[in-house]
């Protein structure tokens, strides 16, 4: 099991809020991480009832396509948040080729916002990815997911309009993306 501390070797409260190790989801937890990330997606306002990505959130990665990393509080806190990362040849859409990989589904628990949680996600996810060979870093996120994309630009990602998908008519997701060095 990999695990990232969120301030350290020790875990330490961050500025923003507890201490985290941000770790390899445990297969007894993915639903629960599921629950948690259709929670964040509707507590911003990101998934209507109609929609039928509900469902995708809940299961994604649990066909073992991924690797899916979970923020805990310390001593042996609930799950604040998750991330998954998609290598090639299992990313989609945004993906061109072996060295490039996609960030999917980063949700904080609603109670969680603004304490670092997502930093701390998006931090480990990129270690992860630049260990494992990926020059470049990819994601895609909704236009009205402000804080997000205020989160990705301070982490160094940029837009990439060219690399925009519509995974339904009228619905266009924004892509980013980091290149990392060795």
């Amino acid at each position: 099991m990999s695990e990232t501390r969120g301030t350290g070797a020790t875990p330490q409260p961050g500025p923003d809020g507890p201490a985290l190790i941000v770790r390899d989801a445990r297969p007894a937890e993915l639903a629960r991480i599921g629950d948690l990330r259709v929670a964040a997606y509707q507590a911003g306002g990101f998934l209507s009832d109609a929609s039928h990505y509900g469902e995708t959130l809940r299961t994604l990665g649990h066909d073992g396509r991924g690797q899916i990393l979970a923020a805990v509080g310390e001593p042996a806190g609930p799950i604040l948040g998750t991330v998954m990362l998609l290598l090639w040849p299992h990313a989609e859409h945004v993906v061109r080729g072996p060295d490039e990989a996609e960030i999917r589904a980063l949700a904080v628990a609603p109670e969680a916002r603004g304490q670092g949680v997502g930093r701390a996600l998006l931090q480990a996810v990129t270690d992860r990815a630049r260990a494992s060979g990926v020059r470049h870093l990819l994601l895609c996120t909704q236009a009205t997911m402000l804080a997000a994309q205020h989160l990705y630009t301070e982490a160094g990602f940029g837009r990439l309009p060219e690399r925009d998908w519509s995974p339904v008519p009228g619905f266009t997701l924004l892509a980013y993306g980091l290149v990392l060095s060795g």
